[in-house]
């Protein structure tokens, strides 16, 4: 169970999202405004977000670039624009999963569950990384990609996508198969999830890593 910040404009929404949450046995926080939510998020440190992407005074992009701008915490964007531009962007800034309204209770809490789990994993820290793919590194115990001599960054999200499909080589993972392994639940409307997902992590470290097999899914690429 996660100490959670809502972030929600629409009172109505807001209620209902929490009440669903805290049934679920999760300690909830509400704001209605995306500068308030900047502050209280460095007070109460939760351990997850729930932010809505139109807000008063901050956007929930801005709210969520500066919220990561002080400690990494899991994110999972709220939005009535059904834009993949949104969702792209959205990941860009820190968010580990993204959810059009109208979406259901049953929806929101399998993914506020699955990103805390994905979280909460901190296994022993090995002294060689644990996959290898060409210049890029993965070090699954702390989390970290190298790439060449630096540092890349992934979301929680965007680097168990890339774990999973490492693990998985030379085999091809269907998009319903990632859902399953990375988000946790079994729902045939999110592959442009996955999709956007790959986009993201080629954006961070190419075009090559991340293979698409046409009419089947993805596999790591023939680096």
């Amino acid at each position: 169970m996660g100490n959670i910040l809502l972030v929600e404009d629409e009172p109505a929404i807001a209620d209902a999202v929490a009440a669903r949450l805290v049934s679920e046995g999760h300690t909830v926080e509400v704001c209605h405004d995306g500068a308030d939510a900047v502050e209280r998020c460095r007070a109460i440190e939760p351990d997850l977000v729930v932010l809505d992407l139109l807000l008063p005074s901050l956007d929930g992009l801005e709210v969520c670039r500066q919220i990561q701008a002080d400690r990494r915490v899991p994110v999972v964007m709220l939005t009535a624009r059904d834009d993949e531009t949104d969702m792209l962007i959205g990941f860009a800034v820190g968010a580990d999963d993204y959810i059009t309204k109208p979406f259901s209770p049953r929806e929101l809490v399998a993914r506020v569950a699955a990103v805390l789990r994905r979280a909460a994993e901190e296994p022993q820290d090995p002294s060689s990384p644990d996959h290898q793919l060409g210049a890029v590194e993965i070090w699954r115990a702390s989390r970290r990609i190298r790439m060449g001599e630096r540092d890349v960054h992934l979301t929680p999200t965007e680097f168990d996508l890339l774990a999973q499909l490492a693990s998985a080589t030379p085999t091809v993972l269907t998009r319903e198969q990632l859902l399953v392994a990375v988000w946790g639940y079994r729902d045939g409307s999110g592959a442009r999830t996955v999709d956007s997902h790959v986009r993201a992590v080629r954006r961070k470290l190419g075009d090559d890593v991340i293979r698409t097999v046409h009419g089947i899914g993805y596999a790591i690429g023939d680096i």
